[in-house]
C-alpha cells in the first residue's frame, strides 16, 4: 500500500471521496488527472474547493487540500485531456481509476491499461444511482479461514474464479487454511455487451430480482455514444433513451414489467446530479476494493457493482462473454 502509485481521472464528487480515502489510507503516490475548470455547480458537492477556485483547473484547485490530508503521500496533478495520452502513460501506475466518463472514453482508457497490464476501475454516479466496474485482468488474492474437514481442491469454482493454491498454518491452537484464488476479468467494452450470468436467469423469480438500473446504465452508455452527451428533457432525447432502454432490456432477456415507467422517470431526473451520501458510499466501496486489491486480500468486485440509493440496494453482476464450462482440476 505504501508504495502504490494510483491514477485518478476526473475529480468530481465521487473522485473526491476516493482520493480522500486512498490518501488517508497512506498510498505512496496519487496522480489526479482533470482538464476541466471549476464551475459554480462543483461548489455544491466538492469539499476540496471553494468559491475562490471558480475558473481554475479542478485538479490544481483541489491539490492543496488533498495534500493536507496526508503530506506523506506524493501528489501529482495532470491537466491534459486523458484522451491525448499514449498507452505508455499508464504504465507507471499500479491502478487506474476513471470516474464520470462515458463508455467510449472508459473503453479507450481500459484498452490502454490492458496493453500495460494495469488494473482498471470505472465508476460514476447520477443522483441516487451509481456503479463501480473493475477490470483487474487477472488477479490473485488470499483468503484465510479455519480449516474444515472437507479438503480444498484446486479447481475452477466459477467461469471466472479458480482455487490455485492452499496451505495451512497453526494460530492460537487452531489450524488456519490459506487459500489463494484467481479471478479473471473482461474489459468494459466486452462486459457491456455480455449477457446477465445464467444463474440470474434460471427462473422467473430471479429475473424479477435483477435491478432495472443495469438496463438503464447500458442504455445511458449507448445514448452517450450516439449523442456525446447526457439525455436532456427534450421529447426527442427522452424518446431515444426510452427506446434504447427497452432494447437493452430485451437483449438481457428480462421481463418487460421490471422496466417500469416510474423507474425510467426517476433515473432520467437524477442524471447529472451528485448526492453526497451516494458519492460517499460508492467512493468508500471503491477505495476499499482498491486497498484490498493492492494487498491481495479478500475477493474483489467481479465485475459490476450497481447502487440504487432509492432502494438501498447494491447488487453485483459478473458480466463476461459466455465461457465454455470449466470442470475438473486445474492443469
Amino acid at each position: 500500500l505504501r508504495t502504490a502509485n494510483i491514477l485518478l481521472i476526473t475529480l468530481k464528487a465521487l473522485a473526491n471521496e476516493v482520493a480522500k480515502n486512498l490518501v488517508l489510507a497512506g498510498i505512496g503516490s496519487l496522480t489526479i488527472n482533470d482538464d476541466q475548470l471549476v464551475t459554480e455547480d462543483d461548489l455544491c458537492s466538492h469539499f476540496f474547493i471553494s468559491e475562490e477556485h471558480v475558473g481554475m483547473n479542478r485538479a490544481e484547485a483541489a491539490a492543496s487540500q488533498v495534500r493536507k490530508l496526508n503530506p506523506r503521500v506524493a501528489l501529482h496533478v495532470d491537466t491534459e485531456n486523458i484522451l491525448t495520452k499514449s498507452p505508455e502513460f499508464f504504465a507507471p501506475f499500479d491502478i487506474v481509476i476513471a470516474t464520470e466518463r462515458g463508455l467510449d472514453v472508459l473503453s479507450t482508457i481500459n484498452a490502454s491499461c490492458r496493453l500495460c497490464n494495469r488494473a482498471f476501475y470505472a465508476a460514476g454516479t447520477h443522483g441516487f444511482y451509481g456503479y463501480i466496474f473493475a477490470d483487474l485482468i487477472t488477479h490473485d488474492y488470499l483468503l484465510e479461514r479455519e480449516k474444515s474437514n472437507v479438503p480444498t481442491r484446486l479447481k475452477a469454482e466459477t467461469a471466472t474464479r479458480s482455487v490455485i493454491a492452499s496451505t495451512t498454518k497453526k494460530q492460537n491452537g487452531k489450524v488456519i487454511e490459506m487459500v489463494t484464488k484467481r479471478e479473471i476479468y473482461s474489459p468494459i467494452i466486452l462486459a457491456n455487451s455480455s449477457p446477465v450470468p445464467a444463474e440470474h436467469l434460471s427462473s422467473r423469480r430471479r429475473k424479477l430480482q435483477i435491478s432495472p438500473l443495469l438496463t438503464c446504465l447500458k442504455a445511458l452508455w449507448e445514448f452517450q455514444s450516439i449523442s456525446g452527451q447526457l439525455p436532456s428533457h427534450s421529447h426527442a432525447d427522452l424518446e431515444l433513451f426510452t427506446t434504447l432502454a427497452t432494447e437493452k432490456h430485451k437483449e438481457l432477456q428480462l421481463p418487460a414489467e421490471t422496466l417500469r415507467s416510474d423507474f425510467l422517470r426517476s433515473f432520467l431526473q437524477n442524471l447529472g446530479s451528485e448526492l453526497a451520501p451516494v458519492t460517499a458510499f460508492l467512493g468508500g466501496q471503491l477505495a476499499q476494493d482498491v486497498i484490498n486489491v493492492l494487498g491481495q486480500r479478500e475477493q474483489p468486485i467481479q465485475n459490476l457493482l450497481l447502487f440504487d440509493g432509492e432502494e438501498s440496494n447494491g447488487p453485483v453482476y459478473a458480466l463476461h462473454p459466455i465461457f465454455p464450462p470449466l470442470d475438473g482440476p486445474l492443469l
